[in-house]
């Protein structure tokens, strides 16, 4: 065998084995992405059937309901527009609490309710997943938006410079 074949067939397994490990990495990256959908969109029938992804909102006030065994509980996570009940066993954030923001990672079941496998509550009262802050922005918006009456004069406001 020649060098120059030698060499040829030493670059052709370099590259079969970067494509390989690369393919690799893509597979376990793709496999671990967990989209964030707000309950408006869950409730549009947008999620993702048997996928992991993340749901944020509010935790909604009085919905918290703890089971006698002390770690599995159902609570209400809403942007204010729209309401979706999550299913959860194990140990909650200390900052977890009613009207407090919180993002749940999980599945949807058939039933209509999210099962968490993991809560992630705010770390400090001036913050909120940015996710999370924008569901609950964009949905007051257009709950203001429904209860605003068009204005009966019909002209329009004039700029002043």
């Amino acid at each position: 065998m020649k060098s120059r074949h030698k060499k040829l067939a030493l670059i052709g397994g370099a590259l079969a084995v970067i494509g390989i490990i690369a393919a690799l990495v893509l597979n376990a990256l793709n496999s671990n992405i967990a989209l964030y959908i707000t309950p408006t969109e869950v409730a549009a029938g947008k999620a993702p059937q048997n996928k992991l992804f993340r749901i944020g909102g509010l935790v909604k006030e009085g919905s918290i309901q703890r089971q006698a065994d002390g770690v599995t509980l159902r609570f209400v996570i809403t942007d204010t527009e729209k309401d979706i009940v999550v299913d959860y066993k194990g140990i909650l954030p200390d900052l977890f609490k009613e009207g407090k923001g919180a993002v749940a990672q999980g599945k949807l079941t058939a039933a209509g309710t999210f099962t968490a496998t993991e809560v992630l509550a705010k770390h400090d009262e001036n913050y909120m997943p940015p996710e999370a802050a924008k569901a609950v922005d964009d949905a007051q918006a257009r709950a203001a938006g429904k209860h605003v009456s068009p204005s009966t004069s019909g002209d329009q406001p004039k700029a002043s410079y």
